[in-house]
């Protein structure tokens, strides 16, 4: 038996619907003035305005539930689409030579030769993390790997950026713990290695969690799908799981009694996950693709049936007409209007011409997936959506998809930031004796953010598939595409909200040019960009005005390093104080970038420590002496002030060019290990270095200490920007040098590893007269010791 022939009640249970009062298009109207509970739902009074214009009448209860939803924040857009129009205004045509599909659909498509491709996005689960960080995490890798497939790709690898509150709060853990689980848990069901992100914990994000999963899938050229339902008399429809009352969350009118017989009372708020279901749909999805049986597809996600069908419609420019009774339900005491609404997981929605129903049903059938066919694919452009003869939706798909609301929201540079701009580091004490500067060496990498995630990332299969050249703790993930070849991707996800608190501008084009920098160091090409924008109250005009200047310096950063903006996600709402236009009414604005690169052979790429005694370390790139929003300043004074590291993006692009040049150098690799100079300074870089294989190294800055004119301690803790550390055969040092003259990056060669320990010299301070530094003592660390210090950094209590 097909699927759809399958029923939702028995034949001698009285119907469900047949004690459903309906709030049908022709009642509401004939009742025109009847109130509606628009402001519940989250609508303004001018929205609901807006929508009796539109459709010449009141809208009906499951129109009023479907507007809302979809005019909402997080599926217009509303405050923030006005402002990420820059992104497509600042793409040049050299900006568009590898991009097969931009922004606009599930994700973006990235042509990475020999007539492969790549889609990949990254997206947010943030307020559903926090009220269940299992599922709600779980359920954010499930919906961004469900855009992945829709695009027509197979997912081959998963990232997650993560931010907490402070580790020592005493509801921290709930969420940390919950979340790991759920990233981990639906991931590893799947089969997909982790290869990347981020772990960070702080304040500001007490009470809103980041939770911001990428997902990144391959695909032939030929077998990109689209969003679009066009052809009409083609089937709608509805695959995976069945659906159930889950995720209705914030559609408060289907929590209430008021509006329709028989309603219960709660729904969960929180989708609830089944990553074995949703492997099954990836493989049939697959085959489906491969048949060339679907016209076109969409995921399931935020407002469910109501968001694909319009959506779908829209993108088609077609219509479409839909009999929601036909939906194959997991809770046959479900509404109209929650059916509609219903983001049960696992599901999605495409469209099939009458030719091809045959196979399309054959193809179910041998993967037991269930579905059914619930509408069709019109002419007339409305969206027409019936439950059992009574018409309850009649719209145009675009006022609900895609014309929504547009805010110029008003925004201000906020009246507290010259205050915190002002107090930098410059009167914090510095450590200047060996033994200060070991000490905040130790207390910084034993410091919940700097030290090793290793306790997160061992929950993480990184290498399920043998696909994953590199994974965390590496600059980057690099995942092979073609195992004859060798071809491969690198990505890197980069956010520092502490440098966006300080110049949210600077702040996010230090996030690119820290990925651009990460995908470069593995020996990567970067060609396009994914973005997931984690800001405060769209209205508050601080937080917006911090939202703004974000997407004016990430646009005008990717034109300048040519690399597109294919798609992405903006989280706003993440307020953590009652009070707005104060320094700790949002949380720390965090835009995350996410850079992915090309390699011809992913056998070359570049780990981030040695496995090697013997290789000469050499330091790319000049320092200068920037600790303001350092890890330094704040895991040793707890300070947050001053100006982000500057940003030299030219800079960045030379450093690249060299990396690039050493690692794709005829006949073999210069390159033994590459890791970038970035949160922690120099000295991270090196004790990562270290740890990573277990190979000590002696090093002497005296060389580099007299070129940017830093004393020891400068040098080992400024964050400045656009620099690397490289480790490499002593034979090619000379390769090396002039690769970095060519380009014009400063190169000096400051040790060589070997030994169990880390031993780093430099100098205390310069001579007077000629100008030369005045070595300072040794500083000596014990390999073990310095892991010790990076494993224990959390409170008895997680």
């Amino acid at each position: 038996m097909t699927a759809s022939a399958k029923t939702n009640s028995s034949p001698d249970e009285t119907p469900k619907h047949s004690r459903e009062h309906y709030d049908t298009v022709e009642n509401a109207a004939a009742t025109s003035e009847q109130e509606m509970p628009y402001a519940e739902l989250g609508l303004k009074e001018s929205e609901y305005e807006n929508i009796k214009t539109l459709l010449g009448r009141r809208p009906t209860n499951a129109e009023l539930a479907m507007y809302s939803v979809m005019w909402s924040e997080h599926c217009s857009y509303k405050s923030s689409k006005k402002h990420l129009r820059k992104f497509g205004e600042k793409t040049t045509p050299e900006m568009r030579q590898h991009l097969l599909v931009g922004m606009g659909q599930n994700a973006g498509v990235v042509d990475i030769g020999d007539g492969y491709a790549v889609t990949f996005k990254v997206e947010s689960h943030n307020h559903p993390s926090f009220v269940e960080p299992y599922q709600g995490a779980a359920t954010g890798v499930g919906g961004i790997v469900r855009d992945i497939m829709s695009m027509g790709a197979r997912p081959v690898a998963v990232m997650d950026q993560l931010r907490f509150g402070d580790v020592n709060h005493p509801d921290t853990a709930r969420v940390v713990h919950g979340v790991v689980a759920g990233v981990g848990g639906y991931g590893n069901c799947l089969g997909l290695p982790n290869i990347g992100g981020e772990t960070e914990f702080d304040s500001s994000y007490q009470g809103n969690p980041l939770v911001n999963a990428l997902c990144v899938g391959v695909l032939k050229h030929e077998d990109i799908h689209l969003a679009n339902a066009t052809g009409v008399g083609n089937h709608v429809i509805l695959f995976g799981a069945r659906t159930g009352g889950d995720g209705i969350g914030g559609a408060s009118i289907l929590a209430s009694e008021t509006f329709e017989d028989g309603m219960p009372a709660k729904r969960p708020s929180v989708q609830v996950g089944d990553p074995f279901m949703e492997k099954v749909l990836i493989e049939c999805c697959l085959e489906l693709f491969s048949s060339r049986v679907v016209e076109g597809i969409q995921d399931l996600g935020a407002a469910g049936i109501s968001c694909a069908t319009s959506e779908l419609a829209s993108n088609g420019d077609s219509g479409m007409h839909v009999d929601l009774e036909k939906v194959l339900l997991r809770d046959p005491s479900l509404t109209a209007g929650e059916i509609l609404m219903s983001e049960s997981q696992e599901r999605m929605m495409c469209v099939v011409t009458p030719e091809n129903l045959a196979a399309f049903e054959e193809i179910l059938t041998k993967w037991d997936v269930e579905y059914s066919v619930i509408g069709t694919v019109t002419g007339n452009g409305r969206l027409t959506i019936d439950h059992h003869g009574h018409r309850i939706v009649d719209v145009d798909p675009k006022s609900v998809a895609h014309e929504g609301p547009e805010y110029d929201r008003p925004y201000r540079r906020p009246l507290w930031l010259d205050e915190l701009q002002a107090n930098g580091t410059a009167d914090l004490p510095r450590p200047r004796t060996a033994a200060e500067i070991s000490e905040a060496v130790l207390k910084m990498v034993a410091s919940p953010n700097q030290a090793a995630k290793s306790w997160v990332t061992d929950q993480y299969d990184r290498y399920v598939q043998g696909n994953t050249a590199l994974a965390q703790p590496d600059d980057a993930g690099v995942v092979r595409v073609v195992e004859e070849t060798g071809l491969g991707i690198a990505l890197s996800t980069d956010a520092n909200g502490r440098f966006s608190k300080l110049d949210p501008y600077v702040g996010a084009q230090q996030a690119l040019a820290e990925s651009y920098r990460n995908v470069c160091t593995v020996g990567a090409r970067p060609l396009a960009v994914t973005d997931c924008l984690n800001f405060g109250s769209p209205e508050d005009p601080d937080a917006m005005w911090q939202l703004v200047q974000a997407i004016e310096g990430l646009a005008e950063a990717c034109r300048v390093m040519s690399v597109p903006v294919t798609g992405g996600n903006v989280s706003l709402y993440n307020s953590s104080g009652a009070e707005k236009s104060r320094p700790d009414s949002s949380i720390n604005p965090t835009p995350v970038v996410g850079v992915l690169g090309v390699m011809d052979d992913v056998r070359r790429a570049n780990p981030s420590g040695w496995k090697e005694e013997g290789l000469a370390l050499v330091l790319l790139g000049l320092t200068a002496d920037e600790l303001d929003g350092s890890a330094w300043a704040r895991d040793i004074h707890g300070h947050l002030g001053g100006l982000p590291p500057k940003v030299d993006l030219e800079a960045e692009m030379a450093l690249g060019r060299v990396l690039l040049a050493l690692s794709e150098a005829d006949g073999g690799a210069l390159v033994a290990a590459a890791h970038d100079c970035s949160a922690g300074g120099l000295i991270q870089t090196l004790v990562d270095g270290c740890l990573r294989y277990g190979v000590g190294a002696s090093v002497d800055l005296s060389g580099a200490c007299k070129l940017s004119k830093l004393d020891t301690f400068e040098m080992l803790f400024s964050e400045s920007g656009a620099r690397c550390v490289l480790a490499v055969p002593e034979g090619v040092l000379p390769a090396v040098e002039a690769a970095a003259q060519a380009e014009n990056v400063a190169f000096g060669r400051i040790g060589t590893t070997g030994g169990q320990m880390l031993t780093v010299t430099g100098a205390d301070s310069f001579n007077e007269t000629t100008g030369e530094p005045v070595e300072g003592d040794l500083l000596i660390f014990d390999l073990d010791e310095l892991r010790l210090a990076s494993e224990k950094t959390l409170p008895s209590h997680f």
